[in-house]
């Protein structure tokens, strides 16, 4: 009886802590956990993340590296090893890493090889914050901490009594090189490894001091150690340093990079460690997340909503990186990767549009519009040193993905009110990459079928036609959009409003779905809806359907009305989670990250469809929204190793989050509409950067209570299933009467429903 009420007692205890609600959080850094996502391996990924020591679009991050020098997946939370602390730009395991190297200490034998080298590890040893990180590393008695800056870090090496500690200091492979200069407690050198593009002389320099004097000097390559050398240039270079360290003794070392030169990266590291200690790195750094993730507050969730929220928010804060920095005069210069040139001028890199147009850049001009203007001054310089706007950078054109989301990205920066650059280039560049098609996945491949038969042919050999298809309709829309805005005449602009009705050409009015098309207008054949890939991009039908962004209200007529409309949609989560993989050859994670979900066809893991739980709003039963957020948010997400249902991909899994527990989400970037949703907390507070507050009251908010009964806006009573962005920027109040039960009256006339092209006043 006694172990009974024990049992009984702690799962009340837990029940009531899990159920415990958070007030006001002030030091949100402390609820990040940088490790959620990191329970992933290729077969199947719950964010295919790594823990980023780093500061808000750092120049450079750090993380502990688990897997081999090329591993992709660089940081697996089942790893029990670790080989080195990895100075980091990847922006996914699938792109890769470029501008690479890592620093490892090690006691006994001299041992630098990475497998040699690699100790073991406990996660119950380990302490990982944004700006912070230490690990027991047990095989070598040392505890390894890292706080970092922009473009440099701090490392404190915590030593045994030993008379042969080491530092191992490793290039990688690919071309390398590195100097020790032992008068000067220095070594110096650089990386050339990427795994993306084309680069032009590419180099990642970086310098170390160290706080102690060494006792041995080796350089290495490959696996051959070369004694008494103290430079080397190989494919794989490499240097170890020793020091005598007493029990405890605290060995302090300094390191900054730069992709211009030496004598840059010199300057970045006395700019920004200066003499600072390690304690006071560590406390600037916690103060610039704070104040970055303090322009949202949250109140009134759970202990696991709390952190789930910050931990989204944090890796939203990552990518694009930047690729500047500040010369000697503290001019902004950044070297380029098109021709190899220091250059003037902004630059970031490491991010793919295809993901991140939808949700991640709208987010920025939400809550970070200063830091976008700089992005968009950066992808100026793109194009001029370039030719074309990347869709994908890493740190250059890489060919993947599918898309001219570039066009999304410029448009709706400008639409919602960034000023102060040039945007006339900008145009030039949409235009240019809307009718040609260019190198590495920039412009669009098929265009010539595109502009002439409204559609990308499915019996052309042009792999993911319809994908292609309805992403460049949606592309030009946001082209048209932002012609519209910048006074362009009807005459240039008029083909990119016309162009955007060409979804309309691959939809099958038997199936109700889009469907390739073949050359002589007639569709292809077969037809499996289940089929994923083929037409579509890491998808189906059922996922691709919808990517009418810019048209809802068109689609849903095309569908046969409201009513079936609601019907189609219901029908993705009621479907079994059936699949066919004929085209991969296998399954692909991201068709196991759908079948295992238990959401029917729903591939939240992915992005084509994360927007379609939104589009009941264009149909008159915003309730249905309402009940797939929350639903969406509480089963998908956790601030856990596996807390992602899929690729986190540079930010955008987690603005759907973060937006969606705001209370409204961007369906359509390219125009000032956010969609209306059910929010998460009892409380939000936007503090914008032009000063204004926006607060989201919900009261009444519960686990069951995801209903909206009612929505004032400013203390009126407010019926419309969108928000306004120029609205939000006035700041304001936004306050939901939520219930257990759907209002299914409210947000039912079609003058409450967002934005559509076919049925906008224009």
């Amino acid at each position: 009886m006694i172990r009974v009420l024990l049992t009984t007692s702690l799962l009340m205890i837990a029940a009531a802590l899990s159920a415990q609600t958070v007030g006001k959080v002030t030091d949100p850094v402390d609820w990040v956990n940088p490790l959620m996502g990191t329970a992933s391996k290729p077969s199947l990924s719950n964010g295919n993340t790594y823990p980023a020591i780093a500061l808000p679009w750092g120049m450079n991050f750090w993380t502990p590296q688990t897997g081999k020098m090329g591993n992709g997946w660089a940081y697996t939370y089942d790893a029990d090893k670790i080989r080195g602390f990895k100075q980091t730009h990847q922006p996914s395991p699938w792109m890769n890493d470029y501008g690479q190297f890592s620093v490892m200490p090690v006691t006994g034998k001299m041992k630098f090889n990475q497998d040699d080298r690699a100790s073991w590890f406990s996660h119950k040893s380990e302490i990982v914050k944004p700006y912070y990180y230490s690990v027991y590393l047990a095989d070598a008695d040392v505890t390894t901490e890292i706080t970092p800056t922009e473009r440099a870090a701090q490392f404190r090496f915590t030593f045994p009594e030993s008379d042969a500690a080491y530092v191992v200091i490793d290039a990688f492979d690919k071309g390398s090189y590195v100097k020790i200069i032992p008068a000067e407690r220095k070594i110096v050198g650089y990386s050339t490894r990427y795994s993306s593009g084309k680069l032009e002389n590419f180099k990642n320099y970086f310098v170390i001091y160290f706080d102690k004097a060494f006792t041995s000097a080796n350089g290495w390559k490959g696996n051959e150690l070369l004694k008494g050398q103290l430079e080397v240039s190989a494919d794989h270079a490499g240097a170890v340093v020793g020091f005598k360290t007493a029990k405890g003794e605290q060995l302090n070392m300094k390191i900054a990079s730069s992709f211009i030169s030496f004598e840059q990266a010199e300057l970045n590291l006395s700019r920004e460690l200066s003499n600072d200690s390690f304690e006071t790195t560590k406390q600037k750094g916690k103060a610039t997340w704070n104040k970055t993730l303090s322009r949202i507050s949250v109140e009134g969730g759970s202990i696991d909503q709390t952190r789930t929220f910050y931990s989204s928010l944090y890796r939203m804060l990552f990518f694009p990186h930047k690729m500047y920095e500040v010369d000697k005069t503290n001019k902004i210069v950044h070297y380029s990767p098109y021709n190899g040139k220091t250059l003037p001028g902004y630059r970031f890199g490491g991010t793919g549009f295809w993901d991140t147009f939808r949700a991640l850049y709208p987010f920025l001009n939400l809550m970070y519009p200063s830091v976008n203007k700089e992005m968009q001054e950066g992808l100026i310089n793109d194009y001029k040193e370039g030719g074309w706007l990347p869709e994908w950078s890493s740190p250059a054109y890489a060919d993947c993905m599918i898309g001219n989301n570039s066009a999304s990205v410029v448009a709706e920066a400008y639409i919602k009110g960034l000023r102060g650059y040039d945007i006339n280039t900008l145009w030039e560049a949409l235009k240019h990459g809307a009718n040609n098609e260019g190198p590495q996945a920039t412009g669009r491949r098929g265009v010539e079928y595109y502009n002439k038969l409204g559609y990308v042919p499915y019996d052309v050999k042009i792999n993911e036609n319809a994908a292609r298809t309805l992403e460049y309709a949606y592309d030009d829309f946001a082209i048209y959009q932002l012609g519209k805005a910048l006074g362009k005449p009807a005459s240039e602009i008029d083909i990119y409003k016309k162009r955007s009705m060409n979804y309309k050409n691959l939809f099958d009015p038997s199936t109700c779905l889009m469907r390739g098309k073949n050359q002589d207008g007639k569709f292809q054949s077969p037809f499996n809806p289940f089929k994923w890939g083929d037409a579509f991009t890491e998808g189906n039908s059922w996922h691709y359907s919808w990517s009418v962004f810019q048209d809802i209200d068109g689609l849903a007529k095309l569908m046969g009305g409201k009513e079936k409309f609601v019907q189609k949609l219901d029908s993705v989560f009621t479907l079994p989670p059936v699949f066919d993989d004929s085209y991969y050859g296998g399954v692909i994670h991201e068709i196991r990250e759908m079948q295992i979900a238990n959401m029917g066809q729903y591939a939240h893991g992915n992005q084509p469809i994360q927007h379609m739980i939104y589009l009941y709003n264009y149909a008159g039963a915003p309730w249905k929204t309402q009940y797939w957020v929350r639903e969406t948010m509480d089963r998908m997400y956790k601030p856990t190793p596996d807390g992602y249902c899929g690729d986190e991909d540079n930010g955008q899994t987690s603005a759907w989050y973060v937006f969606s527990a705001l209370g409204f989400y961007p369906v359509t970037p390219a125009v000032e509409q956010y969609v209306i949703g059910a929010p998460l907390f009892k409380k939000v507070t936007l503090n914008l950067e032009n000063g204004k507050l926006f607060t989201i009251n919900a009261a009444k908010n519960s686990k069951d209570n995801r209903y909206v009964q009612s929505l004032k806006y400013n203390g009126k009573l407010y019926t419309r299933n969108w928000l306004s962005h120029s609205g939000l920027q006035l700041g304001g109040e936004l306050t939901f009467e939520m219930s257990a039960t759907p209002n299914e009256s409210r947000g039912v006339d079609p003058a409450d429903y967002p934005f559509s092209l076919s049925t906008a006043k224009q």
